[in-house]
């Protein structure tokens, strides 16, 4: 079986449309509601439900609605108006999702999500929780990052970033990155295949001119290199083709197909590596590092040679060698300053340094990902 063909064994698809791809391109099309493209790919996903999948829609579109509708017409550049243009905006988003999808019989359920939702681990169980219980009562939910409150996102995320995260969330098989252009292209050619995605970065050029969305084909590979770590296969492929998920699940060679690692990380260490931010850096000399590269070791303080950051124990915090090159990313046991009062410390002198013990390790091999 190829590569391709394995897709139509997906079961449960995230597929992410962005804003150009909901709202159009030019400017007049901005804030109606009405002219948006939401009933192609309302259709689209519903037909994919009748084939017994379940699908989950990580949906960009509501800054550039509400900015339409306020009557902006370039993207905002100040924080609280960004944030004014997502509130205005996501009723009509949301609006448009209800009526493609109810007029098909199918309920439409709204999830906006923060970084911060997702970073602390009983709200991120909820969440997997309830996003269980919608697809489980035939709802279709429909993601978007809680732009209106979350200030961080709205100013450097993306929902490509989301969509890879929500892959985990929700077990996903498939991810779908829908975009406006047929998939990665190399000098105007399209690439089938993505193996290396660190390879396929340099075939991406600067975005510019684009005031509508937030992503670009940079982002895209990023978001694919995040779920192709989870085991997750990742199509970036062209929302203008109103058949386009029904070809990726036939196995067609459309968009460009991202393969899986052959490593599949477990759901808590996606969680480590991809979801949390770090707080700091623990500086490794060159036995621990290679210890933790090859060996698969915890990291003890003997091995540290600097600490960086603000931290507190139960934070991410990131290896780095002496020469600065992250080899991976962990929870720490210890907070900054007992962390630094540690460092290069026998785990026989921990209590002596401290005053009490919070555990051999500054970050167990349990709690570590190498990246």
């Amino acid at each position: 079986m190829t590569r391709r063909a394995e897709l139509a064994s997906a079961r449960r698809i995230v597929v992410k449309v962005g804003s150009r791809s909901v709202v159009g391109a030019s400017l007049h099309e901005l804030g109606h509601a009405e002219d948006a493209r939401f009933e192609p790919l309302a259709a689209q996903l519903v037909g994919l439900r009748e084939g017994g999948r379940s699908v989950v829609l990580v949906s960009s579109g509501a800054v550039a609605l509400g900015r339409g509708r306020l009557g902006f017409s370039e993207r905002p550049r100040s924080i609280a108006q960004l944030q004014a243009c997502a509130a205005v905006g996501q009723s009509l988003l949301m609006r448009g999702w209800e009526t493609a999808f109810g007029s098909r019989g199918v309920a439409a359920a709204q999830m906006l999500l923060s970084h911060a939702d997702l970073e602390d681990r009983e709200r991120y169980l909820n969440a997997r929780g309830a996003l269980a219980a919608l697809l489980e009562l035939g709802a279709v939910p429909v993601i978007n990052e809680n732009d209106t409150v979350a200030v961080d996102e709205i100013r450097f995320g993306d929902n490509d970033q989301l969509a890879a995260m929500v892959c985990t969330l929700a077990d996903a098989d498939l991810l779908v990155l829908l975009s406006d252009v047929e998939g990665l292209l190399d000098e105007g050619q399209r690439v089938p295949v993505v193996e290396d995605v660190d390879a396929a970065r340099a075939m991406v050029a600067p975005r510019k001119g684009d005031d509508v969305g937030s992503g670009g084909m940079g982002s895209k590979l990023e978001a694919a290199r995040r779920a192709s770590r989870r085991g997750v296969p990742v199509v970036i492929a062209d929302a203008r083709d109103a058949t386009v998920l029904a070809r990726v699940l036939a196995g067609e060679d459309v968009g460009t197909l991202v393969v899986p690692s052959a490593a599949k990380l477990p759901s808590r260490k996606h969680w480590i590596a991809y979801t949390l931010r770090p707080r700091g850096d623990l500086i490794l000399d060159e036995g621990a590092a290679r210890a933790i590269r090859e060996g698969g070791r915890s990291l003890l303080p003997a091995g540290v040679v600097g600490v960086r950051g603000a931290f507190s124990p139960g934070d991410a915090v990131v290896l780095r060698t002496l020469d600065g090159v992250e080899i991976g990313r962990g929870l720490t046991r210890y907070g900054t300053a007992d962390a630094a009062t540690l460092a290069g410390a026998k785990t026989d002198e921990i209590r002596a340094r401290l005053g009490f013990h919070g555990g051999d390790e500054l970050v167990h091999r349990d709690d570590l990902v190498l990246v």
